[in-house]
């Protein structure tokens, strides 16, 4: 315990320093950002509104990035075992990656409706290109000693697979993870503004505030998306020291 207080201090410090700064400025520039009292005001009088908000972004978050991990695990499992499926795939992964997903997502909600499913993929879309980077270089990461090995004893691809390869690459995945679900967040909002229809979510709380320019509950939709991102870190965290306890490198860095 006094170990996990010494780790946390030097953040739990700045983060009050930062708290008196902001509420510094914010007296003197009420115009700029409002004050902490008043973020924290909108967010007590209002929770429900925020709980729900919270929980669309969350679903949209969630659906994305299981589905793109997915699609992004399978296509890289193909791309480490058959070399065509690489140079077909990459270079369009490649554009997929550097195209202004902004600029997709009035197309996708023509195409898709004007519910979720268009946010659904701007989020999947975002966070692709590094999952499957990760994933392919994890797959490939296997120690060809111990490759070695398994095929002296007549282990198949399944085997190779299961007790090998994916183990090998947890280290990558979950680095990946790190990125990308916080990403996620991001997506989620990305999606929510430039997809038309759906009003719900953290991201049209923004921008409904922000048309009236409300900056308390601009402000208090950022901290929903913060507590969101922390989270997700959180779990990535709690993922690396269950799964990765076998290597101490991840398990001290964590």
């Amino acid at each position: 315990m006094r170990r996990r207080l010494a780790q946390s201090a030097p953040a739990v410090v700045l983060l009050g320093i930062l708290a008196v700064v902001w509420q510094i400025v914010a007296v003197h520039n009420r115009f700029l950002i409002p004050r902490l009292g008043q973020i924290w005001a909108v967010l007590a009088h209002h929770p429900g509104e925020f709980l729900r908000a919270s929980g669309v972004t969350l679903q949209e978050t969630g659906v994305g990035l299981g589905a793109s991990m997915v699609i992004a695990f399978v296509l890289a499992l193909a791309m480490s075992h058959v070399p065509v499926v690489e140079r077909a795939v990459m270079p369009l992964a490649v554009i997929l990656n550097v195209t202004p997903v902004v600029a997709l997502a009035p197309g996708l909600a023509v195409a898709f409706g004007f519910g979720l499913t268009p946010r659904y993929l701007v989020t999947g879309i975002i966070v692709f290109f590094p999952l499957l980077i990760n994933a392919l270089a994890g797959l490939r990461s296997v120690d060809p000693e111990a490759l070695d090995y398994f095929r002296s004893l007549d282990a198949d691809r399944r085997d190779q697979l299961i007790h090998l390869r994916i183990p090998s690459s947890l280290p990558f995945l979950l680095a990946a993870a790190r990125i990308c679900f916080p990403l996620g967040v991001i997506g989620a909002v990305v999606a929510e503004f430039s997809a038309a229809g759906n009003r719900n979510g953290l991201g049209s709380l923004i921008e409904l505030a922000t048309q009236e320019t409300y900056l308390p509950q601009v402000y208090a939709a950022i901290v929903c998306l913060a507590v969101l991102g922390l989270a997700f870190t959180f779990i990535v965290i709690a993922l690396e020291r269950r799964l990765l306890g076998w290597d101490r490198t991840h398990a001290s860095g964590s």
